[in-house]
């Protein structure tokens, strides 16, 4: 039976297929839907975790047990789970141990465009990379037969065209694999300084033998037709490059991405008049061909920066374009914006108004940098907010810390927003943190947090209370608005400023588009008490727009929140 997949999807099937036990991970864009598919299958326990490296430590930990395991995140995210991956590449493992991890060429939904094959190579684990649905399954399989043959973790590398583009995937039983028994093992699994010195070489006998390995897997595949042009590629650079490129060229298409086959690739070349390397992002593969002895052409062609297309690699080789359908007319672009009756829209209204510096972070509520709201001055990564309004109050001094915040998702926050405000309060500044509970984890698509009282599976669980944690964390001063109501907000703001010691701001109210929130009837314009001064557009709700010199509510995206009629001094706007 064959099923037409996302990439992510097929990976979550491979991974059943081949006896997954345990899974945890943190939502991230392009890697969710990994996740999410693996909890429908009973047969696998899966589990958000508040974290990357959380969720990676959990992952070991179920493989030391004996079980197949797996962990998910987008490519950020291995930044944060860095610390267990690199001594997990010491230790080893012994139930196999499947690590997916989403790239994102073109930064559609990140901060950056890093490259995680570095940290295959840094932290000197095995690595694969499918180039579609089908060998997104047939990998997430073998890379458990690997993991479990040279005793490494293995790092599956997607990206966001793969992960969400859909081919066709062949359906298979799932076979059941048994607990390896467990054994205590100090000399493996202990990682002090005498312990892990003896590990090292260890791990370098293993990356050989993979290399080796890696000369004849059928990971690796030659596909020869016209010699004049060798196309070395992976990933979904090999499905641009074939559908571009055709029979016109020869390739050699890696699978395996670390380590990287030598008598392969020279043989290749050696058959091919000129090479080309043809990889997004980082010169990884051509900085490897050059390095034995292969003479290649690839990022002085390609670049650094972005993804790369059937039109760029046709271009580049070929000279020519290909010929494709377009619209007659260019299509209007649509920035990205906050939902009609989104929670945070009236929150950072009142910051805009009260002119305070923010210290923003990763989420939905990172719109509040957009026109028209421009409410947010900088934003690094997961939990940055609170430590660099730390940081920046320290910097300045009073001036500063009466006069700026920082924003946080409740989702962030637990993700590595505690401890940034443990710094806070141990450190004492005059800090105040605006925690944005919104009741999910929004941007990447309504998953549970740690705060929501759910599981991954929607079962009940263990909900944190953000009001008696920051107590916990030592903040006196807590306080919950509803940034429906802005006076009440602006007011709150001002008064928590004001104060010279730490302090927390909750603002709390539901998501609008979860799917419980029952909201009030839309609103609408009385055009005799409208005057079109546009007061109402300053707060950038897409359901508002101005026709004929008045206002105009769409009753299809009101939700009646009623933050307008705040901004609408006429009385212009009514139920």
């Amino acid at each position: 039976m064959k099923k037409l997949m996302l990439g992510n999807e097929a990976v979550a099937r491979g991974l059943y297929e081949a006896g997954c036990r345990i899974a945890s991970a943190y939502p991230g864009t392009p890697s969710t839907e990994i996740t999410e598919t693996l909890a429908k299958y009973d047969e696998v326990y899966a589990e958000w975790a508040p974290n990357e490296k959380v969720a990676m430590e959990v992952a070991l930990g179920a493989s030391i047990a004996g079980a197949r395991s797996f962990c998910a995140m987008k490519h950020v995210g291995l930044n944060v789970a860095a610390d267990p991956l690199y001594t997990a590449g010491y230790t080893g493992v012994t139930g196999g141990m499947v690590i997916a991890v989403a790239d994102d060429p073109g930064m559609h939904s990140s901060q950056n465009e890093q490259d995680s094959r570095h940290h295959a190579i840094a932290s000197k684990t095995l690595m694969v990379e499918p180039s579609d649905s089908a060998e997104c399954k047939e990998f997430a399989i073998k890379a458990y037969e690997l993991s479990e043959r040279f005793d490494s973790p293995v790092l599956l590398r997607l990206s966001t065209r793969v992960s969400h583009s859909q081919s066709a995937v062949e359906l298979c039983d799932r076979v059941e694999k048994d607990l390896i028994p467990y054994e205590k093992n100090i000399d493996k699994y202990v990682m002090m300084p005498a312990k892990a010195i003896k590990r090292h070489p260890i791990v370098e006998d293993k990356l050989k033998a993979a290399a080796e390995f890696a000369e004849t897997s059928d990971l690796n595949r030659v596909e020869m037709a016209d010699t004049k042009i060798g196309v070395i590629t992976a990933g979904i650079c090999y499905e641009y490059a074939k559908q571009a490129l055709g029979d016109k060229a020869s390739f050699l298409k890696l699978g395996m991405i670390n380590p990287m086959p030598t008598k392969l690739i020279r043989d290749f070349a050696a058959k091919c008049d000129k090479v080309y390397v043809i990889e997004e992002l980082d010169g990884i593969i051509e900085s490897h061909c050059k390095n034995i002895g292969v003479d290649v052409i690839g990022k002085e062609l390609f670049g650094y920066i972005g993804e790369i297309s059937q039109t760029i690699v046709s271009e580049k080789i070929l000279g020519t374009k290909p010929e494709f359908d377009t619209f007659a007319e260019n299509v209007p672009v649509r920035p990205p914006v906050m939902c009609a009756g989104c929670p945070h829209r009236g929150l950072f209204y009142c910051l805009k108004k009260l002119g305070v510096t923010v210290s923003g972070d990763i989420g939905c509520y990172t719109l509040g940098a957009t026109a028209p709201l421009n409410a947010m001055d900088s934003t690094i990564c997961m939990g940055a907010s609170i430590s660099a309004l730390h940081g920046f109050n320290k910097a300045l001094g009073e001036k500063a810390e009466k006069n700026s915040v920082a924003v946080i998702g409740d989702s962030t926050f637990m993700h590595s927003g505690m401890t940034s405000l443990v710094n806070v309060a141990y450190n004492a500044t005059n800090s105040t943190v605006i925690i944005l509970d919104n009741s999910i984890t929004g941007m990447t698509g309504h998953q549970q947090n740690p705060t929501t009282g759910k599981n991954l599976k929607g079962d009940p669980a263990a909900a944190v209370n953000l009001v008696d944690l920051c107590h916990a964390i030592g903040i006196k001063s807590v306080r919950v608005v509803d940034p429906y109501h802005m006076a009440e907000t602006e007011a709150v703001i001002k008064e928590e400023l004001a104060k010279d010691e730490p302090s927390v701001i909750i603002s709390r109210r539901p998501c609008a588009l979860l799917k419980y929130v029952k909201h009030n009837p839309p609103l609408k314009v009385d055009n005799d008490k409208c005057v079109g001064c546009k007061q109402c557009l300053k707060i950038g709700c897409p359901a508002i727009s101005m026709h004929d010199g008045k206002s105009v509510i769409d009753h299809t995206q009101c939700v009646g929140c009623g933050i307008c009629t705040e901004m609408c001094k006429l009385g212009a706007i009514v139920k």
